[in-house]
């Protein structure tokens, strides 16, 4: 009986000082995200993940540690995304969070973050809340918000010297977003602009019919369209259908994105001006790399969201290594001023902010035999098209 105890006991010590070695050798990433509602986007994002996380672990690791990603759906929902972050950090001891997609549940997890004062790098979600009107030291965001995509678009609205607009856009966080952005960006440089027709509809419950005969009915000029998914493709097909966008001009963010353009095929629309990734032809040695390394793992091009996945690790691994910890204060700090490699070349994160200066493509739209690819692109560096501190300062409370 003694000898059986003490080999229990014996067992269960071993167990404890294998299970913390083990800890002591890992970081984990805990991630957030909306796989299951946004496939499109969020199956190449986790390939970027992956990839990342496979090249940091064969150099080394980080900080003489290996790096385990672990994953948690959110089910597209706020209230879901803080229990999932909250299991991860109890169950899982998580060293960072990292992730969401939509605007809202990226919204919840930034502010679970404040509270728990626990370091949390927003990915994907392109509201500006999260890093102006609710921003926290906490919650750093990597990719071009609604504010500057709309500021990439609108020097080409102006060009387009177009009086009468409409606005569609999904009506939650995003779409509200991204249309006040243009709104007042257009507005400061065209005056006499009027916006004549709004449709917003519930996002992933567009009824496109009538969605776009209130946009015909409206007779714009020109139409801002801020629909991404599968409410674009049922707008671009009834668009198409009667008529909608011939002889009007349409801009568009994230059409480009192949995740979007892809699947509209023989139906994809000729001129639009949109923000995306024209990854077939992009020359820089960085993405040259990056699409090399890609194509090897998975024998598949890239989207969007493999970029955003891919980069939003390498963020993770270079805050971990200037900062020589995974302890939440040291890599806020760290995070201040970083600077990663990333596909589309060097990227900061501004301290004033904690906002990212990766960019976004910028082009139009042509239906190229039946597949819409960008043509006449130019990538655009984040950093001019980001507000002032000055602006900062008024948009953002003091951490």
């Amino acid at each position: 009986m003694l000898r059986t105890m003490l080999h229990t006991t014996s067992f269960a010590a071993t167990l404890v000082l294998l299970t913390s070695a083990h800890a002591q050798g890992v970081v984990k990433i805990g991630e957030v995200n909306s796989y299951k509602a946004q496939p499109a986007f969020l199956e190449p994002y986790k390939k970027g993940m992956e990839l990342a996380i496979a090249e940091a672990n064969a150099a080394g690791g980080v900080n003489g540690k290996q790096i385990e990603l672990v994953t948690r759906d959110d089910n597209a929902n706020p209230g879901d995304a803080v229990r999932v972050a909250e299991e991860l950090i109890s169950r899982e001891k998580v060293d960072v969070l990292m992730g969401t997609f939509l605007s809202n549940t990226g919204l919840a997890v930034a502010d679970f973050a404040k509270q728990k004062k626990f370091f949390f790098l927003a990915g994907e979600p392109l509201t500006d809340k999260i890093i102006w009107g609710g921003g926290n030291k906490y919650t750093y965001r990597l990719r071009p918000g609604t504010y500057m995509q709309a500021a990439m678009l609108v020097p080409e609205a102006v060009k387009l010297k177009k009086k009468r607009w409409a606005v569609v856009y999904p009506n939650y966080e995003y779409g509200q977003s991204a249309v006040a952005a243009f709104k007042q960006l257009l507005k400061a440089a065209q005056p006499d602009v009027e916006f004549v027709a709004e449709q917003a509809p519930p996002l992933g419950k567009l009824d496109a019919g009538s969605v776009v005969q209130a946009l015909a009915d409206a007779k714009p000029d020109a139409i801002f369209n801020v629909l991404f998914g599968a409410d674009l493709s049922k707008f671009v097909r009834e668009g198409n259908t009667r008529g909608l966008f011939q002889g009007r001009a349409v801009v568009s963010v994230l059409t480009g994105e192949p995740e979007y353009l892809d699947p509209l095929k023989d139906e994809a629309p000729n001129g639009w001006i949109v923000t995306g990734y024209p990854w077939y032809g992009i020359q820089t040695p960085e993405h040259k790399a990056f699409l090399d390394a890609y194509q090897g793992k998975y024998k598949d091009y890239p989207r969007l969201g493999s970029v955003v996945g891919y980069t939003a690790v390498k963020s993770i691994v270079a805050g971990l290594k200037k900062a020589k910890s995974s302890e939440t204060e040291k890599l806020v700090a760290a995070f201040k001023g970083l600077q990663v490699d990333s596909p589309f070349g060097k990227i900061s994160y501004r301290a004033q902010d904690n906002q990212s200066t990766m960019g976004a493509y910028v082009g139009k739209t042509k239906n190229d035999g039946g597949k819409g690819v960008m043509v006449d692109y130019t990538y655009l560096d984040g950093a001019r098209y980001l507000p002032s501190d000055a602006d900062v300062a008024k948009l953002r409370a003091p951490d």
